[in-house]
């Protein structure tokens, strides 16, 4: 199918009214010296979502293609998260990202992981609900947090998050974190959505690649869209990441849906978030 970059990518409204793209582009593991060039081509190729994360090192870079793009800052949806070891100073963290970033407003700040070891992510959530309410980010969320996670959060939290941002992809779907996710108001939003790969060699994925005159890639991601995920691919090559956005032009029916959803097989490729404590200092 075309890798045209005049395909119109879906938006999704957050339970606090903000609006943000269903197809946004990751910037996980891009080394923070080809940062810039690999976010600018993003940009170019029409991506206006972009999502990084403190512990990845490369907001500078991500902070420098939007100074450079010349883009209007109401057109672009930026999110960035909060290391697992800076949960006790949330705020100072925040202010890092947003200078790294040269942004005055972040769209998206999530905690990244709940490290429940350490119980700092109750207070680093006060922390995120002062600073929405002071207008530096405009939602607030979480990342990897399963439902134990969101029921102890909830007892606390005065604002519900936005987003939870786990890893989701045909064959780990975390149905019921989701579940509970979405019962409570809260978008999910999948990393890691091509099983880093591994997924786009099933046999429901290839044959309705070939139906539609599509990537594996696209399949998956269209699914994605489809369940309602918001999602964020990643790829250094230019000429994926335009693929990758005219996924969003690709509608699959129901039993296509069905299809792919049923590779469902428990394959965690990330850490398990129930016991996962690394610092990302």
């Amino acid at each position: 199918m075309s890798a045209s970059p005049n395909v119109t990518v879906p938006e999704l409204t957050l339970n606090n009214g903000v609006s943000i793209p269903q197809l946004g582009f990751g910037v996980f593991q891009v080394p923070p010296g080809e940062t810039q060039k690999v976010v600018e081509d993003a940009l170019e190729a029409g991506y206006r979502h972009i999502d990084t994360a403190a512990a990845y090192r490369n907001e500078a870079g991500v902070g420098a293609a939007i100074a450079a793009s010349g883009i209007p800052r109401e057109d672009l949806f930026i999110t960035t998260k909060l290391r697992n070891g800076e949960q006790a100073t949330a705020a100072e963290a925040f202010e890092n990202s947003r200078k790294a970033l040269r942004l005055d407003v972040v769209d998206l700040y999530l905690i990244h992981w709940p490290v429940p070891s350490a119980g700092l992510y109750v207070d680093a959530w006060k922390a995120m609900e002062k600073l929405q309410a002071e207008g530096a980010v405009r939602a607030i969320g979480v990342s990897n947090f399963l439902e134990d996670h969101l029921e102890t959060l909830l007892a606390d939290a005065s604002v519900v998050p936005a987003v939870n941002q786990i890893e989701l992809h045909p064959t780990l779907q975390q149905e019921a974190v989701a579940a509970k996710s979405r019962t409570h108001g809260i978008a999910v939003e999948a990393y890691s959505p091509l099983g880093q790969g591994a997924d786009l060699s099933a046999d429901a994925v290839t044959e309705l690649a070939a139906k539609y005159d599509a990537t594996p890639a696209q399949i998956v991601l269209a699914w994605h869209l489809g369940t309602g995920n918001i999602v964020i691919p990643k790829s250094a090559d230019s000429g994926r990441m335009r693929q990758n956005l005219a996924a969003a032009a690709l509608t699959l029916t129901s039993d296509e849906l069905a299809s792919i959803t049923a590779l469902e097989s428990g394959n965690r490729i990330g850490a398990d978030p129930a016991t996962a404590a690394f610092t990302q200092m």
